[in-house]
């Protein structure tokens, strides 16, 4: 079973920028869709974004479309999430995912997901 470890959440005032990062180990991620949820207090842990395998494909949550930006490096096993123009709304703790496919990704069910990091996004 694949461990995920994330790092890089912290403060940041409104309209700035963060990199969330996630290592991977335990086995490689090459052939596994990757991605990220998010649960801010009070509510459901929701879909952020997500890669296929190969790169080829991402997607991502309207709420964050156009200002998040997923990528991954198969060969470091590491995903990343390089968050800009930064809302309060955004803040929340934000779980690396890993699943066969992007769909359970997708719908916040994925197979495996790590320990979350903080992202605080002050007015």
């Amino acid at each position: 079973q694949v461990q995920l470890v994330e790092s890089g959440g912290g403060l940041v005032q409104a309209g700035g920028s963060l990199r969330l990062s996630c290592a991977a180990s335990g086995r490689s991620i090459s052939t596994y869709a990757m991605g990220w949820l998010r649960q801010a207090p009070g509510k459901e842990r929701e879909f952020v974004a997500a890669i296929g395998w190969r790169a080829v494909n991402t997607y991502y949550a309207d709420s964050v479309k156009g200002r998040f930006t997923i990528s991954r490096d198969n060969a470091k096993n590491t995903v990343s999430l390089q968050m800009n123009s930064l809302k309060p709304e955004d803040t929340a703790v934000y779980y690396c995912a890993s699943s066969p496919t992007t769909i359970p990704i997708r719908t916040s069910t994925p197979e495996n997901w790590g320990q979350g990091t903080q992202v605080t996004v002050s007015s």
